[in-house]
């Protein structure tokens, strides 16, 4: 009897194993979630107490802690790393990012060139243009 509660407590110990790198650990979660409140917090900080004097800096420093964050995320909660579903998943995360780089980048070029010359010569002073013909 005493054997087989042996194995038993073996089996479980190897049960844990599997379910800690399957699922993570509290401690894993834990550690996600103080890195998000705090990656969270600075730009809060940033914002508010107006560090920068150029908002465009501000902006820069904005999205790169939450590129910081997004990589948080695909670690410690949704457990994403080369190894997990044989690679298949780093595979799809690299598609998916491709794609949004080229929407974001190409929205952004579009907007850009639409404001810029979808109305040559307009600006402040149009109005009284617009009135002297």
């Amino acid at each position: 009897m005493s054997e087989l509660h042996h194995n038993h407590s073996h089996g479980h110990g190897h049960h844990e194993h599997n379910d800690h790198g399957a699922h993570g650990s509290i401690k894993e979660y834990v550690i996600g979630f103080v890195l998000s409140v705090i990656l969270t917090a600075i730009p809060f900080w940033l914002v508010m107490g107006n560090v920068f004097e150029n908002p465009k800096t501000t902006g820069f420093v904005i999205m790169a802690f939450a590129a910081v964050q997004i990589v948080v995320h695909m670690i410690y909660f949704l457990h994403m790393n080369t190894r997990s579903e044989g690679g298949w998943n780093m595979l799809a995360l690299i598609f998916t990012i491709i794609i949004v780089v080229i929407a974001l980048a190409g929205s952004l070029w579009v907007m850009y060139h639409m404001n810029h010359n979808m109305m040559p010569g307009m600006g402040a002073d149009s109005g009284h243009q617009m009135q002297d013909m």
